[in-house]
């Protein structure tokens, strides 16, 4: 979206000054940008029978990039007026040097729109809020004696960006998020299991606050805790393994998605890299990486260099097609920038992220690939992970699973974790379900310091033989 009417340019900054001091920072460069935002945000959080949290902030600044090669100058501020964009174009000239760099095409327009440009934290007044997390907890421990402890926390946040071109060109984007989580520990002979549920995305807050929608909440979080008192400690060993829809996507997210960034691959460090072409998983898996869902915690109309976002194919039929690029790392490969150039704010440089990232569904029964299963788990929630890029290897704990044997799911258990490396584990796919499912909205991802809001999904996966770290046998 092209216009001249965000703030800063209205009544802080000069829009022909600014972009003559852009030119003056890139003269020479082959990229660069004058990235300007202004975020505003809130957080309650009801914890242990009372409000714990109830905070507000607002920041605004600028980001002055100028890239040459594989170098980048930038510069940051708080401050946005003409003195401070001067300094900071002291700064980003180190990087040109001597110059000598020819300007890429500036990103193409667009005029799509994805989501709201309402404010979400506008949506309920403050003691409305409160009001309504007091009703949720009162909620949950009516719902059953055995709990013991409730948190719920609500945010919501907008954030306006501008991304000024040094062919003048100037793009805006206003970006709304809200969110509702809530947290469930249960207790019974001395025994204390947890269970969360949430969701969220590029929305207002009328449907997050819906009293159906909460209550659904409460009652999954309370569900899920009430299945881990029944947990049976986890087995041991390789073992086949069915994933459930939607949020299990996460281990897909980690495992190879960021081995799909391009950044990572034109260093050579993924273990995807120079594959293009190549069969990297089973047939039939196909993943995407897709900035352009409506109303998705993951989506952006444009990424942080201006450029639209994309419905991008990273593995087609198992083959690997494409990475995920933002428009340094594009313009050194060779390629076109994909849309997923992003940064966490003004004070940090945009690098390739993903956004929202699944695999398609398949034609499987999903009952049937839990049927399917002589000896493993049935595993449809996770928490926290890690990956090594290099070589994919991830380690995943489970917040849900179940023991199968004889494709018949037994007793839940607890302490489930899932070790392989991503490259391996996508060759193991023997079942692709027709559930697709995204995640219900709650997903943050994290690379060199930088926290962006992203998406996963995929359908009911059967894969064989991956490590299940637990404590039996």
């Amino acid at each position: 979206m092209t216009t001249s009417t965000f703030r800063p340019f209205e009544t802080l900054l000069d829009r022909d000054q600014a972009t003559a001091r852009l030119r003056e920072a890139v003269a020479g460069a082959d990229d660069g940008e004058l990235f300007l935002e202004s975020r505003r945000s809130e957080v309650l959080s009801f914890d242990d029978g009372r409000l714990k949290t109830a905070s507000f902030d607002a920041a605004e600044g600028f980001g002055l990039r100028a890239v040459r090669g594989e170098t980048t100058g930038y510069a940051h501020s708080t401050v946005i007026d003409d003195a401070a964009i001067a300094r900071a174009v002291a700064t980003t000239r180190l990087a040109v040097g001597a110059g000598g760099g020819t300007m890429a095409e500036p990103p193409l327009a667009t005029n799509r729109r994805l989501y709201t440009d309402a404010d979400p934290m506008a949506g309920a007044a403050f003691a409305a809020k409160v009001d309504l997390l007091r009703e949720i907890d009162a909620f949950a421990r009516a719902l059953d004696p055995r709990v013991v402890q409730v948190t719920v926390t609500l945010a919501a946040a907008l954030q306006e960006v501008a991304i000024l071109r040094p062919e003048g060109g100037l793009v805006t984007d206003i970006r709304p998020m809200a969110r509702l989580n809530v947290g469930v520990i249960m207790e019974r002979d001395g025994r204390r299991e947890s269970g969360g549920a949430g969701g969220g995305g590029r929305v207002g807050l009328d449907g997050i606050i819906a009293r159906d929608n909460w209550e659904r909440m409460v009652r999954e979080a309370a569900r899920i805790a009430s299945v881990n008192l029944e947990a049976e400690p986890a087995p041991a060993g390789v073992l086949d393994v069915v994933l459930g829809p939607g949020w299990p996507g996460i281990l897909l997210h980690e495992a190879v998605g960021h081995g799909l960034e391009g950044d990572f691959n034109r260093k050579g460090s993924s273990a995807f890299a120079g594959k293009l072409g190549q069969r990297v998983a089973a047939a039939g898996v196909t993943v995407l990486d897709d900035g352009t869902i409506p109303d998705r915690r993951g989506s952006i109309t444009v990424d942080d260099e201006g450029t639209p976002s994309a419905r991008n194919v990273l593995i087609e039929d198992g083959i690997l097609v494409g990475y995920m690029q933002d428009r340094q790392n594009a313009r050194l490969m060779g390629v076109a920038p994909t849309g997923n150039g992003r940064r966490e704010s003004y004070a940090h440089q945009p690098m390739p992220r993903m956004t929202n990232t699944y695999m398609l569904g398949g034609n499987d029964d999903p009952a049937s690939l839990v049927a399917d299963l002589k000896d493993g788990i049935y595993a449809v929630g996770f928490g926290g992970g890690q990956v090594d890029i290099t070589n994919g290897k991830f380690v995943f704990s489970c917040t849900e699973a179940y023991r199968v044997k004889n494709g018949k799911v037994g007793a839940p258990i607890k302490g489930a974790t899932l070790i392989g490396d991503g490259a391996t584990a996508l060759t193991r796919i023997r079942g692709i379900g027709h559930d697709m499912a995204l995640d219900p909205g709650m997903g943050s991802c994290g690379k060199a310091g930088q926290w962006v809001p992203v998406g996963v999904g995929q359908p009911t996966l059967l894969i064989g033989g991956l490590t299940v770290g637990g404590a039996g046998g």
